[in-house]
């Protein structure tokens, strides 16, 4: 496993926020293989380095948490916005985890949370092309040839997106899988072929997936699921 900042392996933790880690930090109630730390530049191993926060000994693999969710249509995938319903209001954990990635408001399906740092950092990250892949509804019928751009790749925000898999499950109805995750993609390619997104749901991500899991509801990943994912990354 890489070195990373030891605020950040506080956060990965789940022991506290980065900000709070760096708090800790500079006030002497951090020790790393028996010496106290006081700098925050210090990074550390994860699977070397002994790290304790007021003699209580830690280590990220001990506090990892994973998380799937069925995200319901009107909730932010944030943790924290004003007058705004979020993700973390449907769990019932005392432990921080953090949503990976984002669904927007409007759209629906799984949602990973975790307070794995190295694992939020892989899986949000692009350039690990993992898949996602989601069920999408759109206002009129789509053309053969309108699928055929969106597998192939269309331009958006100073780029070209990805070759995608696609499907057509309906005349209206379709499932698209990508290894990518710009901002509001699907809906963007969607309005570029001369339709628009009624309906979006993501039931893949990776190895794990949505299955039969209610609307609101969550639960862990399995040990397989778990780490079949982390072997994946």
């Amino acid at each position: 496993m890489t070195e990373m900042r030891l605020q950040k392996f506080l956060s990965g933790a789940g022991i506290c926020s980065r900000r709070k880690g760096e708090e800790y930090i500079k006030a002497g109630w951090v020790k790393v293989n028996g010496k106290i730390v006081t700098e925050l530049g210090v990074k550390v191993d994860p699977d070397r380095d002994l790290v304790e926060v007021d003699r209580d000994a830690i280590r990220s693999d001990s506090a990892s948490i994973y998380i799937a969710l069925n995200k319901p249509s009107g909730y932010v995938s944030s943790c924290h916005q004003p007058d705004e319903k979020i993700v973390l209001d449907l769990l019932d954990i005392s432990e921080r985890v953090y949503p990976i990635g984002r669904l927007d408001k409007n759209s629906t399906g799984l949602l990973l949370l975790t307070n794995d740092g190295q694992l939020h950092h892989r899986l949000s990250h692009p350039s690990f092309n993992h898949e996602k892949e989601y069920e999408v509804t759109v206002a009129k019928p789509l053309p053969q040839g309108a699928l055929r751009k969106l597998a192939s790749g269309l331009p958006m925000m100073g780029t070209r997106t990805r070759p995608a898999r696609v499907k057509r499950i309906s005349a209206r109805r379709f499932w698209i899988i990508l290894q990518e995750g710009k901002n509001r993609q699907i809906r963007r390619m969607v309005r570029k072929v001369g339709n628009q997104v009624v309906g979006l749901k993501r039931i893949r991500i990776a190895n794990i997936k949505l299955g039969n899991l209610p609307s609101g509801s969550w639960r862990y990943l399995t040990r397989k699921e778990r780490e079949n994912l982390l072997k994946a990354l």
